[in-house]
């Protein structure tokens, strides 16, 4: 019998960060010769069938006729599912306890740093102002989490657990326990309506492109406040500026953006309503997501099994 054919790893990101992808893919599967794109000869990009991706080339993977799966290192697909288009490849994105794990944590940090008023405490300083706040309980402070799959339940768990009460939105009915869950777009104004600190999680499609807008942005409580680890084209950008310009909106934690890295004349580097993170809410951990991605393609080495969770026409 044959060895299988080489699995690529096709990825547009610098050479130290495929190196390190490399090392822990090969780690993992050290049955599997895992190398990098360009390594690969005319015969073997002939027959390749099966290759594992982060932010890849699309010009590369048309160079693979056979490809059939596609098994990307990261959660968020959009730009592979856009670059692919109408292909029939199927698409398997990471599925991480680790990572919704990281979410969760960091969704709760930068929830008690609203909370508790960090950005307020923060100006003070700068002033030399000596003013405890007003303590606010957690019972009181409603967060809403616009999306409820692995990650944004996750982050419910670990908000309820901090005693915060919880809604939810997604765009069909969910169940998750100790959770007020909305869906649809009626659903979302309703949760708006009641959100003292909005938490993005959602992934980025034709439908929630632009989904916070000015009308919707306008739904919330006066001075709510709004957290984006999802991406930043969810949000239109003018709409929030005009919302934090006018005061409407406390303040924004923003780890995504439409550019990235975000441009050094970019508004938010300089507004006094803005925290702006590296886009570094929730990073990968290579080790624990080789490991998924090792145990996929053993199960579709032994079976034939692809494990596809990527719906082309929903776009996640």
């Amino acid at each position: 019998m044959s060895a299988p054919m080489p699995i690529p790893f096709v990825s547009q990101s610098d050479p130290a960060a495929v190196a390190s992808w490399l090392q822990a893919l090969r780690a993992a599967m050290p049955e599997e010769e895992i190398i990098a794109f360009s390594e690969l000869d005319e015969d073997q990009r002939a027959q390749c069938r099966v290759a594992i991706v982060a932010n890849p080339d699309p010009a590369q993977l048309k160079l693979l006729p056979q490809l059939q799966w596609v098994h990307s290192v990261w959660a968020g697909v959009e730009r592979l599912v856009a670059d692919l288009g109408q292909s029939d490849l199927q698409i398997t994105r990471l599925v991480d306890p680790r990572l919704a794990a990281t979410m969760a944590e960091a969704v709760l940090a930068w929830t008690l740093y609203l909370h508790r008023d960090m950005p307020h405490y923060a100006r003070q300083q700068q002033a030399r102002q000596w003013r405890p706040l007003d303590y606010v309980l957690p019972e009181q402070r409603r967060v809403g989490i616009l999306g409820l799959g692995a990650l944004g339940e996750a982050a419910a768990v670990a908000l309820r657990q901090a005693r915060f009460p919880v809604l939810g939105w997604s765009r069909s009915a969910r169940n998750v326990p100790d959770v007020r869950t909305y869906s649809g777009m009626d659903g979302l104004a309703e949760m708006l309506a009641q959100t003292d600190i909005l938490v993005c999680l959602l992934p980025l499609t034709a439908e929630t492109r632009g989904l916070l807008d000015a009308v919707r942005l306008a739904l919330l409580p006066p001075q709510a406040q709004l957290i984006n680890f999802a991406r930043g084209p969810i949000i239109n950008d003018e709409a929030l500026r005009e919302a934090l310009d006018a005061g409407r909106l406390r303040h924004a934690v923003l780890d995504v953006f439409a550019t990235e890295p975000l441009p050094p004349e970019a508004w938010p580097w300089s507004h006094p309503a803005v925290t702006v993170l590296p886009h570094c809410s929730a990073p990968t951990d290579s080790g624990t997501a080789s490991a998924i991605v090792a145990a996929n393609i053993r199960r579709y080495r032994n079976s034939g099994e692809i494990a596809a969770n990527v719906d082309l026409k929903r776009g996640y």
